[in-house]
């Protein structure tokens, strides 16, 4: 009998992951993590960890399997909170949950399970897992989940070889309603929970609260940019190559207050994220405002009206060496090799044809349509097929 231990969140889905795979026979250990102690930032009632470890408790008990709780609070501020602060103070939005899973759930979280003598780490995520052999090594696959409007394969992008090889995920083969069938028939206290919402093991948080924690509030203009402005009327240079052609697609504009009108005050750019609508409290404008770029050193927030407006828009994004990921480290491009792919810049968005090319400073990534909001610290994935073939942070 294989030993799994399985991260029981107090939700549906990790509950149905703990009973199928208890019905498979393997070994089965629940274990919850608590991460988060601070309730001051939380909105109240959206994700009590108490209320959620007990939920996880009795799921445990009903399953007849040994159940824990351990205490990550500690790693999880300084891997993730602290990241959020710093990368928010450089005027990038970090994606939390990708790092969640890569820095806690399959890594600290991982290796406390192993130390259990643990065969496996399962989670209730909606991604399948495949593993082929070539050339007689074992090629771990991770592919989107079989439920398209649950699949979570992106919030595992930055997952290893090393991670998928002990990773299970027991309900990727299922939708969200058969998940909640299971569960209501083997009778799970978790059956007709509402999914949480919000930061990875945090709940929704307002978010200029918590980031004010750290970063002090600082009073800043706030700048319309038209959208006949000069600056989106400049013709395309020459380039000397193919890469600085990318290199120019990549390249943020840059705005300076005397191309447009001020609007209002902010209290902090940092709070701010490209493609945000709300949070603004401006009106009198006939479309809704949109932020096109902040400006952290200079405090200044520019934003343009309407969904399609040109500042929101580019059709090429940078990741440094550094910052590429393969999950398929065997697929991984030499300088100057390219790959077809289908690619997404955010969670749920629909997949964009794109073409990656490697270079010798990073990757570009280049889509056949320009993209909406292409945002600093936020994680591009590509696939092909059902295939999550790796990620980047967006520089």
């Amino acid at each position: 009998m294989k030993r799994v231990v399985v991260g029981l969140s107090g939700g549906v889905d990790s509950s149905v992951a703990a009973y199928l795979l208890k019905e498979q026979g393997y070994e089965v250990i629940g274990l919850f993590m608590k991460n988060w102690h601070d309730d001051s930032v939380t909105i109240s009632n959206e994700c009590p960890w108490l209320e959620d470890s007990n939920d996880a408790l009795l799921v445990a008990e009903k399953l007849g399997i040994p159940f824990q709780t351990v205490d990550l609070s500690e790693q999880y501020k300084e891997r993730i909170v602290d990241y959020m602060f710093n990368e928010y103070e450089k005027g990038r939005t970090p994606n939390p949950d990708v790092l969640c899973n890569r820095e806690i759930k399959f890594d600290v979280f991982m290796k406390i399970a192993l130390s259990l003598g643990a065969d496996y780490v399962a989670t209730g995520h909606y991604c399948r897992k495949n593993t082929l052999q070539l050339e007689g090594q074992e090629i771990h696959q991770l592919l989107a989940g079989k439920d398209i409007n649950k699949d979570q394969s992106y919030f595992l992008c930055q997952l290893s070889q090393q991670q998928l090889a002990k990773a299970l995920f027991p309900i990727g083969e299922l939708t969200k309603p058969e998940v909640r069938e299971i569960a209501a028939k083997a009778d799970l206290i978790t059956a007709k929970k509402k999914d949480s919402q919000g930061l990875c093991f945090i709940g929704k948080v307002r978010l200029p609260e918590f980031l004010q924690q750290k970063l002090q509030p600082k009073e800043g203009l706030i700048i319309e940019i038209p959208e006949n402005a000069a600056i989106y009327q400049e013709p395309q240079p020459v380039h000397a190559n193919f890469e600085a052609q990318l290199a120019y697609e990549s390249a943020n504009k840059i705005y300076a207050e005397t191309l447009g009108i001020v609007k209002a005050k902010h209290q902090g750019a940092q709070y701010f994220t490209k493609g945000q609508r709300k949070g603004l409290n401006v009106g009198g404008t006939k479309e809704p405002l949109f932020v096109i770029e902040t400006d952290v050193e200079k405090n200044i927030i520019y934003t343009g009206q309407g969904s399609q407006h040109p500042g929101l828009f580019k059709q090429t994004l940078f990741i440094s060496n550094d910052e590429v990921h393969w999950v398929r480290e065997d697929l991984r491009l030499a300088s100057h090799q390219s790959r077809v792919v289908k690619a997404r810049i955010r969670y749920r968005q629909t997949l964009q044809p794109a073409t990656l090319y490697q270079f010798e400073k990073g990757m570009y990534v280049r889509f056949d349509e320009p993209q909406s909001a292409i945002t600093e610290g936020q994680f591009v994935v590509w696939y092909e097929n059902e295939e999550l073939l790796g990620s980047g942070v967006i520089s």
